[in-house]
């Protein structure tokens, strides 16, 4: 039975939400997206609610959550929430202890155990506005580019958030930006614009592609195998018994001699029968068996 909203509970909804609404948005939140809001992270969430909420008219968690189940009116609603709970805060070269390792260390392991004809493909998870995948897309390019013959790759984004993938595949950032990535990547990856900003250059756009796909799914995406995943600061927004289960799917993904990178701290404990630790203190990283020594 479809319940009935009186205009005294829409005015109650909408100052308060009481623990059983708290529960019902997090029961839809996990099962769409993953995503676990603890109770500590209520006042996040009704925020983020009551500005979407304002912005197209809605007075009461009720009834906005009605309409977000209403077939296809409630997707694109949808989508539109979205984008206001997922943080999109990020930078580029974010994490350098990661960036060295795939460089210094995978790079020329995968180089001697493939054959050199094998092009690279790899996949930004939580790629948000783009800096990740471009900052990966430099230092891969750089690598590769000085070969003889070079060897190509292409790296696939991935991010729930349509606003953000839009930034993304722009790729005009604000000047104060260029700071945040090394003097030595500048001169092939940038391009300035007008108004003092600037642009992630051709070069290395066109060996960045943008989806949007959900982390729950991006095992059964249809994604060619890949040797290398990069995955940062994505898991911490899943409840801890879930983050296994994504790692696993992700895992299945790679090739053999593929490296997944992981942000340090983000997941502990968790094994997977194929991947090696591979890397420092500073790295949490996972390299694929390579294929003689596979069961």
């Amino acid at each position: 039975m479809k319940a009935v909203h009186t205009p005294e509970m829409e005015s109650s909804s909408a100052v308060h939400m009481d623990d059983a609404e708290f529960e019902r948005w997090v029961r839809l939140l996990e099962s769409r997206t993953g995503v676990t809001v603890p109770p500590e992270r209520k006042p996040f969430l009704v925020t983020g609610l009551r500005r979407r909420m304002r912005e197209i008219g809605h007075s009461a968690f009720g009834t906005y959550y009605e309409e977000l189940l209403d077939g296809a009116r409630g997707a694109v609603e949808w989508a539109a929430l979205v984008d206001h709970l997922t943080v999109h805060e990020t930078h580029f070269f974010r994490h350098l202890p990661s960036l060295e390792l795939i460089r210094d260390e995978w790079l020329p392991h995968w180089l001697a155990s493939t054959p050199a004809d094998q092009s690279l493909h790899a996949l930004s998870v939580g790629c948000s506005t783009g800096e990740e995948a471009y900052s990966i897309a430099m230092v891969l390019d750089a690598a590769l580019s000085q070969l003889v013959p070079p060897r190509h790759f292409g790296i696939t984004a991935a991010d729930v958030s349509q606003s953000a993938l839009a930034v993304a595949k722009r790729a005009v950032y604000p000047g104060d930006r260029l700071a945040e990535i090394p003097r030595p990547y500048q001169a092939e990856a940038i391009e300035p614009e007008p108004g003092g900003q600037f642009r992630v250059s051709a070069r290395i756009r066109k060996r960045v592609g943008f989806a949007c796909v959900n982390l729950l799914h991006a095992a059964r995406a249809p994604l060619r195998k890949l040797d290398l995943i990069y995955c940062q600061n994505v898991l911490i927004y899943f409840a801890r018994d879930r983050r296994g289960e994504l790692l696993d799917g992700l895992a299945r993904l790679l090739r053999p001699d593929g490296l997944m990178v992981l942000g340090p701290g983000e997941v502990t404990g968790w094994s997977h029968p194929q991947l090696l630790r591979y890397g420092g203190r500073q790295t949490l990283a996972f390299l694929r068996k390579p294929q003689e020594t596979q069961a």
